[in-house]
């Protein structure tokens, strides 16, 4: 283990090495690789004649700065029909909603940081665990967003969407942060680049506390660094970057609807306060990019360890009376990756061509187990696993304008997985290997009147955990099982509109169908997901974006979705948890004199939480908002606040059986939930040196 991990990181620091000392190539912003330079401004038609999709944008680091957000994941809130929520303590991995699905924590639904990819497979908690608390705020570039498998450059965990953010390799000034708010939040940062060596260095420290308002401390802790060294001219760019993360807490989990009805627990309160965990991230990265005659080269490299230890306890006493259901979950990982691209024009037949090609390659080395615990003390190993997974994903695509008023862009995709599980259990031990090619392709028709249509269609997939596709055995109760698919076909169809008629305006229609042949569904008492049915997705999302002069931006979206198994089951054809509706309002003022702000409102629909519909969620509205004030031109300070209407709703709810002390031995079915954190506000100073 140990040579294998000294061997990649050998073969990362050569491979940065000979980037530095080839001509002249330039750093990879994350997001999506195009021929197109592309000047990132708050210009409301800059997508007409560019995007193509209805679904995807970029979100400036203007309208980032400017957000009210609780947790650094809620940054992806900007993404339109995407909520982002949380069912556990502050260090867990977020919830994800998007498009008619209950993402648990990053399945079908792609984030990358620099290139580098958020989501990780085969993961002790969850399969595309996405765990955003190493993002510092502040640092964020943009964010660019695609919805749907239409795009050949993406891969594992897309089909629903995929989100992109950069980091920044310089700031105008330096940063210098404090914060102080009820819950015993603190937060501090201090960041600043500075020219050195022809190019710029660029650092940044966080150092985060906070209790939340439960009535178990979560003692969530936490620190974040981040060291960059960057050249951003000429024909080639490049960074080199160095990240590292830590956090430990306590986490009051979703708690059963019947303990706070009859006054066991109060509503903040917890049935086993023991629960919680601790991780950490450290990653290094390289991204450069070469503008040459032979088109667009880019290219990024990234190695990176994590190491999670989590304690839940989800069914309380069902499986085990005298020591509780809490077990632990830990996942360490080694992770490498490359990704590597060419773009470039060809003039056949008269017409302009505009190519890319690239190759992704991935190689995770993974240990990870399930233990039973009480009171964060090890009873038994249910399970424990060591995985070497690597995969390869190939791909082409073409743009071309045949008539000045229709374009298209073609694709192709191959992905190639190769998984070797080595199991406590040799029944569950093995190896596989599984491959899949999709096609993709979009149509786009116009401009007429600052207005694009289009139509998207593509084939896409997610990777199954690889425990899943070698296990024969329940380690749990010694039934035989049978495995997954190591790889998840979906398909998806959109037609769409766009429009910039009208000054400042952008505004966007898509309608779309998803079909995905495994949908991955939570499980209570495991505390993961497993492989079910197949399914079908409808739906459509509307967003407006309008900025009527340079003080003012108001950004608007609704999406509505119709979730259903597509196979026949007596138990019914709703997906548990799968979203209908969502709506977000955002309004920001600023550049209209020292005062700036904004407010923004949530709209989270009812989700089904049983097949037969018997059973639903509420829905849920919050308010979050900020007013600040500049003293001068480099100090000012925001006073923030979350749940403004102090909202008792619930942030997530789930339906399964659990056992309070003194229930029935075979437990009770129930709407098992976690409450909205209560209102809380916020002080924050910042100066600029």
């Amino acid at each position: 283990m140990a040579k294998r991990t000294a061997s990649l990181w050998l073969t990362f620091i050569s491979c940065i090495q000979f980037l530095f000392i080839w001509p002249p190539l330039p750093a990879i912003a994350a997001g999506v690789p195009t021929l197109k330079e592309m000047i990132v401004r708050p210009n409301s038609r800059v997508l007409i004649g560019s995007a193509d999709s209805a679904n995807e944008g970029t979100v400036l680091k203007q309208q980032l700065d400017l957000r009210t957000v609780y947790r650094p994941g809620e940054l992806l809130e900007t993404v339109p029909g995407l909520v982002v929520t949380q069912h556990s303590g502050e260090g867990k991995a977020n919830q994800y909603f998007l498009r008619g699905f209950n993402l648990d924590h990053g399945t079908d639904l792609r984030i990358t940081v620099d290139g580098m990819l958020v989501n990780q497979r085969s993961h002790g908690h969850g399969q595309g665990w996405a765990d955003t608390n190493f993002i510092i705020p502040e640092l964020i570039s943009s964010i660019q967003y695609l919805k749907g498998p239409y795009y050949a450059e993406q891969g594992d965990f897309s089909s629903a969407g995929a989100a992109s953010l950069g980091y920044v390799n310089t700031l105008p000034k330096g940063i210098a942060s404090y914060g102080l708010g009820e819950q015993g939040f603190m937060r501090g940062l201090a960041a600043k680049s500075y020219k050195a060596g022809g190019g710029n260095i660029l650092y940044a420290l966080e150092l985060l506390t906070k209790d939340g308002p439960w009535i178990k401390h979560e003692d969530f802790k936490k620190f974040n660094a981040m060291l960059r060294y960057s050249q951003d001219s000429g024909p080639t760019k490049f960074n080199v970057t160095a990240m590292g993360y830590g956090g430990k807490w306590n986490s009051t989990d979703q708690i059963p609807l019947r303990a706070v009805a009859s006054g066991l627990i109060p509503r903040l309160g917890a049935i086993d306060p023991s629960d919680g965990g601790k991780a950490h991230r450290f990653s290094l990265s390289g991204a450069l990019e070469h503008a040459g005659r032979f088109g667009k080269t880019q290219l990024n490299l990234y190695t990176l360890h994590t190491n999670l230890a989590l304690f839940s306890n989800f069914t309380y006493f069902l499986n085990d009376p005298v020591n509780g259901d809490q077990f632990s979950q830990f996942d360490k990982r080694f992770q490498s990756a490359m990704n590597l691209s060419q773009a470039w024009v060809n003039d056949i037949g008269g017409f302009e061509v505009e190519n890319t090609a690239g190759v992704q390659f991935q190689n995770d080395i993974i240990d990870n187990g399930l233990l039973s615990t009480r009171q964060r003390r090890t009873l038994s190993t249910t399970r424990k696993d060591h995985i070497n997974q690597n995969s390869i994903g190939i791909y082409y695509q073409n743009s071309i304008q045949w008539l000045e008023k229709f374009r298209s862009v073609a694709g192709v995709r191959s992905d190639f997985y190769w998984f070797d599980v080595s199991s406590n259990l040799s029944a569950n031990s093995g190896s596989r290997y599984d491959s899949m090619t999709n096609p993709k392709l979009s149509l786009i028709f116009g401009p007429w009147q600052q207005t694009e249509f289009y139509f998207n269609y593509g084939g896409g997939f997610h990777s199954n955990d690889a425990r899943g596709t070698t296990s024969t055995v329940d380690p749990k109760s010694g039934d035989p099982i049978q495995p997954v698919s190591p790889l998840v076909r979906s398909t998806g169809y959109e037609v769409g509109v766009r429009t910039g008629i009208l000054p400042g305006l952008q505004a966007s229609l898509a309608i779309f169908r998803l079909d995905i042949a495994s949908e991955l569904l939570f499980v209570g008492d495991a505390g993961t997901t497993e492989a079910t049915r197949p399914s079908k997705r409808e739906g459509f999302e509307a967003s407006l974006f309008y900025k009527p002069n340079d003080w003012l931006t108001v950004d608007v979206d609704y999406a509505l979705a119709r979730a259903r198994f597509s196979d026949s089951d007596p138990a019914g054809d709703h997906i548990p948890g799968a979203i209908r509706g969502v709506g977000k309002l955002a309004v920001t003022v600023d550049g209209a004199g020292p005062f700036f702000g904004n407010l923004q409102m949530r709209y989270f629909g009812k989700r089904s939480l049983i097949e037969d519909n018997s059973v639903q969620s509420g829905h849920t509205v919050t308010l979050n908002g900020q007013i600040g004030y500049k003293i001068g031109k480099n100090v000012r300070m925001t006073l923030q606040g979350f749940n403004l209407l102090n909202t008792h709703a619930h942030a997530i709810d789930y339906y399964y059986t659990s056992r309070l002390p003194g229930e029935p031995a075979a437990g009770v079915s129930d709407v098992h939930f976690h409450p909205i954190e209560s209102r809380s506000l916020r002080v924050n100073w910042i100066a600029n040196f």
